[in-house]
C-alpha cells in the first residue's frame, strides 16, 4: 500500500504542475484506458505466442510503458472518483466467484449465463 500511495502522490504532482486535472475528467481518464489498452493490444497484433515472447524479451519497454498509462490513468480515475482500487477488486472478485462456481466453469471459457 505504501508503494501505491507513493505513485499516486508522484502521478498527482505530475498533472498539478501541469495544470491538467482540467482535463482530466472521469469521461477523458477512461477514454485514455481504452485507447492505452488499444496501444498495448497493437503490440501484440497479427503476432503469435512465440513472436510476443520474443517481443517481450527483446524490447520489454514497448509493451510496459502501455500498461504503465493504462495503470497510471486507472489509479487516477480511482482517486478522483474515490474509489479505493484494492476493495473494488477484492469486491469484484467475490461477485465474479459467485457468477463462476469451480464446480462448474472449472477449466471453461463459458460466460456465467452460459455455465
Amino acid at each position: 500500500m505504501k508503494r501505491y500511495n507513493e505513485i499516486l502522490a508522484k502521478l498527482t504532482e505530475f498533472r498539478q504542475e501541469r495544470n491538467w486535472e482540467q482535463f482530466h475528467t472521469p469521461k477523458n481518464l477512461s477514454m485514455g484506458i481504452a485507447i492505452e489498452a488499444s496501444e498495448l493490444m497493437q503490440e501484440f497484433l497479427w503476432k503469435t505466442d512465440e513472436e510476443i515472447t520474443k517481443l517481450i524479451a527483446e524490447s520489454p519497454d514497448s509493451v510496459a510503458d502501455e500498461i504503465a498509462d493504462i495503470g497510471a490513468y486507472l489509479f487516477l480515475l480511482s482517486k478522483d472518483l474515490n474509489i479505493n482500487i484494492f476493495d473494488a477488486i477484492e469486491q469484484k472478485m467475490a461477485k465474479n466467484a459467485a457468477k463462476y462456481p469451480v464446480n462448474k466453469c472449472f477449466g471453461k471459457a463459458t460466460k456465467y449465463n452460459k455455465l
